[in-house]
């Protein structure tokens, strides 16, 4: 018996390994898989923090999130006047900063010559600012000071404090570095790591000692909306296509739940002519891309739906936002979703209320809506991404001017302003960045919904 016990507690044994091994697979699996498909954004956010993206070979390490860094961000912004976090250069305040050198021997140890460049804001709209002050017209440059010499095997260590005062009644938001040193001479360190090291090692240049923390980390992020901006009503640009983006998918969204919800209802519980035929032509449509329609749809919206807006005294509904919602109030999964969803959900609670003398109205509203959050959830993602990241309907529809782009096609604007010549990859991974965020944070929100709502939509009571 006893023989007997052992061996069954052997067999449990190894049935609770074997159990253990698979579970374990398979969590390595989606793992592989999760970094896979996941690995190429974060490759992409964490290279839209450095100040140059293509640098080969690529890596993952940037100066950007060095605690070192936010330390020395912190302390000379607070230096300038400001917050540590978001600082600049106020009136009366003086920046000190810190640098080490190495010189070897044979070299001989002069102080990097200290310049304050003029330099404008990056290559985008806002360096066509030819009228704006710069910092380096006011502030003023203390004569360099050694603070330190350390004799070592091939040379000597060499530190420096630079002091720059800020004597006008004028605030600046930025305070640009450049350092030239003879050739030969390595950096070693500084109070705030430099965003380039350029002419065989001689100049190490910074773009803005007093940015404060947030604006160090996030430098290409702020670029994105602070460089790009109309010409004609002076509106930031980058801002405007957001705010764009975000009331075309809304109130898309909101059509799209009203129809959907209501044919998806009609089609699954209410018997009339033709219900069958027309759930058809609502598959068939699914199957028709819409690269095959967007002519026809184009010349509807280039005659103003055939005319009848003109009746109103409008015109074409191209270019415009109207034009835009009204050609996707609704789509035809949405209604495929509701329709499968509605019929998963038991009879008996429609006919317990129409015996109770509740209308049809008041069954779909007050019974059938509340139970269909989990559909109505899944919707609003997929509604809301699919709106979000269109791009080849608003291209055709929006064409001028800027201030109407939506997100996707303002991102495509930024291939000829930082990509053409300049190669400058910052800005346009933060706002491919950027862009993705209110994505991830609506799946965040409404995935217990999403999960319940593709688990119901295909199941039949």
């Amino acid at each position: 018996m006893k023989i007997q016990q052992n061996h069954t507690s052997d067999i449990n044994l190894k049935i609770k390994r074997r159990r253990w091994t698979n579970v374990g697979a398979i969590y390595l699996i989606l793992l592989l898989f999760s970094v896979l498909f996941m690995g190429t954004f974060l490759f992409g956010a964490l290279s839209s923090l450095k100040d140059d993206p293509s640098s080969w070979p690529p890596t993952l390490k940037t100066e950007q999130l060095s605690p070192k860094n936010w330390i020395g961000a912190y302390i000379l912004a607070r230096q300038g006047g400001g917050g540590g976090f978001f600082g600049e250069l106020k009136s009366g305040h003086e920046v000190s900063f810190q640098v080490t050198y190495k010189y070897p021997m044979g070299i001989k140890i002069v102080p990097p010559q200290v310049i304050v460049p003029k330099r404008f804001k990056g290559s985008g709209r806002a360096a066509l600012e030819l009228d704006r002050e710069f910092v380096a017209d006011f502030v003023k440059i203390i004569p360099v000071e050694e603070i330190g010499r350390i004799s070592v095997r091939d040379g000597n260590q060499v530190s420096y404090k630079i002091d720059i005062i800020n004597p006008s009644q004028k605030d600046f938001d930025e305070l640009p570095l450049d350092l030239l040193v003879p050739y030969k001479v390595d950096f070693l360190s500084a109070t705030l790591s430099p965003n380039r090291i350029e002419r065989l090692g001689r100049v190490q240049s910074w773009n803005n000692l007093v940015s404060g923390v947030i604006p160090y980390i996030f430098h290409n992020h702020f670029r994105v909306f602070n460089e790009n901006y109309s010409r004609t009503t002076g509106r930031r640009l980058f801002t405007t296509w957001i705010f764009n983006s975000f009331f075309i998918s809304i109130i898309k969204v909101l059509t799209t739940l009203m129809f959907a919800s209501m044919a998806g209802y009609a089609l699954a519980r209410l018997k009339f002519y033709g219900k069958n035929y027309l759930f058809v032509l609502i598959l068939f449509s699914m199957m028709i891309p819409g690269q095959v329609t967007f002519i026809s749809n184009y010349l509807v919206l280039r005659d103003g739906i055939f005319g009848l807006t003109k009746l109103f005294g409008g015109g074409s509904l191209l270019n415009t936002f109207t034009g835009l919602i009204i050609s996707g109030l609704v789509g035809a999964s949405a209604v495929f979703i509701m329709k499968q969803f509605f019929e998963g959900l038991p009879k008996e609670m429609e006919e317990s209320a129409r015996i109770d003398g509740a209308s049809t109205y008041q069954i779909f509203s007050k019974i059938m809506l509340p139970l269909a959050k989990p559909a109505l959830g899944a919707l609003t993602i997929l509604t809301f991404q699919g709106v979000w990241n269109e791009f080849f309907w608003p291209l055709v529809i929006i064409t001028s001017p800027m201030d109407k782009f939506t997100l996707t096609i303002g991102l495509l604007s930024f291939k000829d302003t930082y990509a053409s010549g300049t190669f400058d990859w910052g800005p346009i991974l933060a706002g491919a960045i950027i862009s993705a965020l209110p994505i991830i944070i609506l799946f965040i929100v409404f995935q217990r919904y999403f999960v319940e709502g593709a688990s119901f939509s295909g199941i039949k009571g």
